[in-house]
């Protein structure tokens, strides 16, 4: 008998289009890794606000300061082109997310509808997506820490306040506010869940609390000019904005702990969208009306200065920086947990080293993914200036959230029988539309940001060519 023929290895440009059937995506996220499976535990409440928490406040607290210098008062166009941005590509994802109910989120989508290739581009967007996000919300946490503290007549100095290149050597807080919420992620999902509703309620309140109480102050005059920078200035805070919409799509990476995820996953993102985009557009319009737009700066807590400026109250400068420093809390707990779920549906693919998918029989997490995440964004956080960081996640945020909006015109053409509890309205001007404002945003970020994408791809293809390539679970 002749030796059976080898078999040839398959060519890079195979190895790039192969894609993942959606049957083995629900398959092997029932079975888990190592067969150990995450709990469903998670209803529709605990998923909407798993998406408001990794949502809301980041832009408001944290990046409005650095936007109203580039839009003037019409920051709050910025904020309503950043939200239609975000609003379709949020369609797309509840889409893709009844019918591909997988904690991988876009990189799964992505790997059911364009092969392996476009999905490594997409999980490495993604990574720099949400922990580089995380990072860059705990950086602002030392603005709120050091605005309490100077209601005491104390000041957090400068040196452990800010990172590097803004001022400082290591920001302490953005640190340890990454390292705790680290350590609440591992005993579970549903635990983790409880702690990040009472948070969002909070930072809920916090903001109708602002709008309250900037209003009493509100004056019209500061809307005049609209637009002193023009259209340009509107469409670049715009792209910067979108970093305060980040996270919508967190509940989509909870998919294997949903209960009901194929009815809840739709409803908790699109819920979550509108009552982000309503409650930012409030808050601009509000500090705009309270305070000129030329005093708004970067390097300070805007909206902790509105409310000590129109009330004459010190202490309700305590209560609003403690607020702010939980809200941000949130976001870092719910993006944090994102992340630790992509990469558990990458290391299962066999793209990224399989330690970051095993789940742990105890808690049900993937306790050394969690724990090894949570300490690269810890340093992270405390070493690089958020502007770099902002507008680098903006520009691999808007790559991700196109690449899902493709999978839905390439799933509807490729599997029309395949069951689905949502469909895009309108298809397919939504999707088309959701492609074309990404690139319009990605278009109006300046070329320093597009120089570190560039070079966080090339990292990234590196990476698949040295490790994701030999180790793919479908080679």
């Amino acid at each position: 008998m002749s030796a059976p023929t080898p078999t040839r290895p398959a060519t890079l440009g195979a190895q790039l289009a192969r894609r993942k059937p959606v049957e083995r995506l629900q398959a092997e996220a029932a079975e888990g890794v190592d067969g150990t499976p995450l709990r469903r535990s998670l209803g529709v409440w605990q998923l909407t606000m798993i998406s408001v928490g990794a949502t809301l406040g980041t832009g408001i607290l944290v990046v409005l300061g650095t936007a109203v210098p580039l839009a003037g008062p019409a920051v709050w166009i910025a904020f309503v082109l950043a939200g239609v941005a975000a609003l379709l590509s949020a369609l797309s994802y509840a889409e893709m997310a009844g019918a591909v109910p997988t904690s991988g989120s876009s990189y799964s989508y992505a790997y059911a509808t364009m092969g392996e290739g476009i999905a490594w581009v997409c999980g490495w967007c993604l990574v720099l997506e949400y922990a580089v996000s995380v990072a860059a919300v705990a950086v602002g946490a030392g603005q709120y820490v050091d605005e309490t503290l100077r209601v005491f007549g104390l000041h957090l100095p400068e040196a452990i306040a800010a990172p590097p290149g803004a001022g400082g050597l290591v920001n302490l807080p953005a640190a340890v506010i990454v390292v705790v919420a680290t350590l609440v992620l591992v005993p579970g999902a549903k635990e983790s869940a409880w702690v990040n509703t009472a948070m969002v309620v909070v930072k809920i309140a916090l903001l109708v609390f602002f709008v309250v109480v900037a209003f009493t102050a509100f004056s019209t005059q500061h809307f005049s000019p609209l637009a002193p920078m023009g259209a340009a200035g509107v469409s670049a805070a715009a792209s910067r904005l979108f970093f305060s919409y980040i996270g919508f799509d967190a509940a989509s990476t909870a998919g294997e702990e949903a209960k009901d995820p194929r009815r809840d996953l739709p409803r908790a993102i699109i819920g979550s969208i509108a009552i982000i985009t309503v409650l930012y557009i409030l808050v601009a319009v509000a500090a705009i009306g309270a305070r000129p737009w030329e005093r708004f700066s970067a390097d300070e807590a805007s909206l902790v200065r509105i409310v000590t400026q129109v009330t004459g109250q010190p202490w309700l400068a305590v209560v609003f920086s403690v607020g702010a420093v939980i809200a941000i809390a949130s976001v870092v707990l719910t993006v944090l947990y994102g992340q630790t779920r992509i990469l558990l549906t990458m290391a299962r693919d066999g793209l990224v080293p399989r330690m970051f998918g095993r789940v742990s029989p105890r808690t049900g997490t993937p306790v050394v993914g969690t724990l090894v995440v949570g300490g690269v964004v810890a340093v992270a956080a405390a070493l690089v200036p958020l502007g770099a960081l902002a507008d680098a996640t903006s520009i691999g945020t808007l790559v991700a959230f196109a690449l899902v909006n493709a999978s839905v015109i390439v799933l509807r053409r490729s599997r029309p029988d395949l069951e689905r509890s949502y469909r895009v309205p309108l298809y397919p001007v939504t999707p088309l539309l959701g492609i074309a404002f990404c690139l319009y945003l990605v278009a109006s970020l300046g070329w320093i940001t597009w120089l570190a994408f560039g070079i966080w791809m090339a990292v990234g293809i590196a990476l698949y060519l040295l490790w994701g390539r030999r180790h793919s679970a479908l080679a």
